[in-house]
């Protein structure tokens, strides 16, 4: 693949899924058990912030391509970087319980934003040939951003604390912004479409699309335990510690990195749709690992396999949401998936939130995730059989 050509499309895209879900969804969960340890909330009231996130991102979904259509790309998205750079900064000292909340959403408006409009400019200016390599590459960027997070957050805190942590971390989403800008301002103009229109979905396509986007819809309940609680937990619940819930998440961002390429070897092997079912599978069976055990190794195969299928499932989604309706119709029909996903996702993530407020522990948060995703999987799996064998066989089993 010509690197050069396609540098600023990747960068766009990369640093965009970096700081929209790598830092300014990842970070708080490095960041959560160090301020309730510095008394700056109670263990309550810092997972509702947490879920704040959430809800934020799902604003963002909801408005990103609205937004996107009245504001230049260039400046939507610096806008949403200086939204995520002042989430940081400004909650770099204790405050009250509603500022940060009010900072939480922002940050996750602004990642929303940038999780749909980032990987779209990069994948509208590579020729069609190079836009499966540039979309499983622009991915990383939530590992590293999580990778990141993973690495620093234990430095700072050991060193100077959560306000070092906070303005830290404000700094690199700062650098991030700078560096996609430039990025931005050398996207060549992005080509008018060539692709002939897809048909509308109808009959048995129509119904296995709704079968994957539901599924989708469940893949963000399971999201959730690891993304929001899996570093708090190993920390205080389990009694793990700092460093040790520190090194789990450096083993999620590694994931994170190496989920989309895992998912791009799978698809030229199996197709999207066995693909898909088999992320579904693995991601289920490791978000309940931790039921089981959490000696060394299978809580680190949990850390590892759930960071490679968050990114990992997203990529196949999308992949096989364009496989079934075209390049065309899968534009406006993965903006609907990625709104129907935050919905859920917020939903999950202040009702988990209110389940362990109530239980008093996380535990039962992974069996929810992993029974949720084990029915996603079921209906990826039946969706061919489902929706007609004579529309599906096709679709499923194509190399696009």
């Amino acid at each position: 693949m010509p690197i050069r050509a396609d540098a600023p499309a990747l960068l766009t895209g990369l640093l965009s899924t970096l700081a929209g879900i790598g830092m300014a969804r990842f970070a708080y969960s490095a960041l959560l058990p160090a301020i309730i340890d510095a008394g700056w909330f109670g263990p309550s009231a810092a997972a509702y912030l947490g879920a704040a996130n959430l809800l934020g991102y799902l604003v963002g979904a909801v408005s990103g391509h609205a937004l996107s259509e009245r504001l230049a790309p260039r400046r939507l998205v610096g806008l949403c970087f200086v939204g995520i750079v002042l989430s940081f900064v400004l909650c770099a000292v204790p405050g009250p319980f509603a500022w940060f909340l009010v900072w939480r959403v922002v940050s996750g408006v602004a990642g929303a934003i940038l999780m749909v409009v980032g990987p779209s400019l990069a994948l509208t200016t590579p020729p069609p040939e190079r836009r499966k390599a540039v979309g499983a590459l622009v991915f990383t960027g939530i590992g590293l951003g999580a990778l990141v997070s993973a690495t620093l957050v234990p430095l700072l805190l050991l060193a100077s604390g959560p306000t070092a942590a906070w303005l830290v971390l404000g700094g690199v989403c700062a650098l991030a912004g700078v560096a996609c800008d430039r990025a931005l301002d050398r996207l060549p103009a992005r080509p008018a479409p060539v692709d002939a229109p897809a048909r509308a979905p109808g009959g048995g396509v129509s119904t296995i699309v709704a079968l994957v986007v539901a599924a989708y819809a469940l893949d963000a309940v399971g999201f959730v335990p690891h993304t929001v609680f899996w570093v708090d937990y190993l920390a205080r619940e389990a009694g793990l510690g700092g460093p040790a819930a520190s090194l789990q998440w450096a083993l999620f961002g590694v994931g994170a990195i190496l989920g989309p390429l895992a998912a791009s070897v799978a698809v030229r092997h199996l197709g999207w749709h066995r693909s898909l079912c088999l992320a579904y599978l693995i991601k289920a069976l490791a978000v309940a690992a931790p039921l089981l055990s959490l000696a060394v190794l299978p809580r680190s195969l949990s850390s590892l396999l759930v960071g490679a299928m968050v990114p990992g499932i997203v990529a196949l989604t999308s992949g096989r949401l364009a496989e079934l309706v075209g390049p065309h119709a899968h534009k406006r029909l993965w903006g609907q998936a990625t709104v129907v996903f935050a919905v859920a996702q917020a939903l999950a993530g202040y009702g988990m939130t209110g389940v362990y407020d109530h239980l008093g522990t996380f535990a039962p948060l992974f069996a929810i995730g992993g029974a949720v995703l084990v029915v996603g999987f079921g209906l990826v799996a039946l969706s061919p059989t489902l929706g007609g064998r004579a529309m599906a066989g096709a679709p499923s089993g194509r190399r696009s």
